[in-house]
């Protein structure tokens, strides 16, 4: 009978209504708790929006500048003339893809700058450089 009496007191404390004050309290952070839940809700839904768009509208590479080099077949050499004015010698030289561009220093003293394409093996531009008082 103890037992039941007991059990009685406890379902009294807990059905009873909270002060005014705990209550408030707890309101506050029920408010507080619904608030944070909802803005992390709408960051995590931003950053998969972002994910999806980002893999979906993916860019084409840009294309390559020139054409790469053009690859003799096995036991051939790639080769080809470059006519150069009489006189001239090379100073350097770059390779990009398929163009060489030869620095030369002319025999009058002066410099230019030939472009030479591989892939068509012709010279495709001639650059004099040219100092300004």
């Amino acid at each position: 009978m103890t037992q039941k009496m007991a059990g009685a007191a406890d379902d009294d404390e807990r059905e009873k209504p909270l002060d005014p004050a705990v209550e408030r309290v707890r309101g506050k952070l029920v408010r507080f708790m619904v608030i944070n839940l909802g803005l992390l809700f709408v960051a995590l839904m931003a950053v998969v929006i972002a994910i999806v768009y980002r893999s979906g509208n993916r860019e084409a590479p840009p294309a390559a500048a020139a054409p790469e080099l053009p690859m003799p077949a096995p036991g051939e050499v790639l080769g080809g003339d470059i006519v150069l004015p009489e006189g001239a010698r090379i100073a350097g030289h770059a390779l990009s893809g398929s163009r060489i561009s030869l620095d030369v220093l002319l025999k009058d003293g002066g410099r230019a700058i030939y472009i030479y394409d591989t892939a068509t093996r012709s010279l495709v531009g001639r650059f004099d450089i040219a100092y300004k008082p």
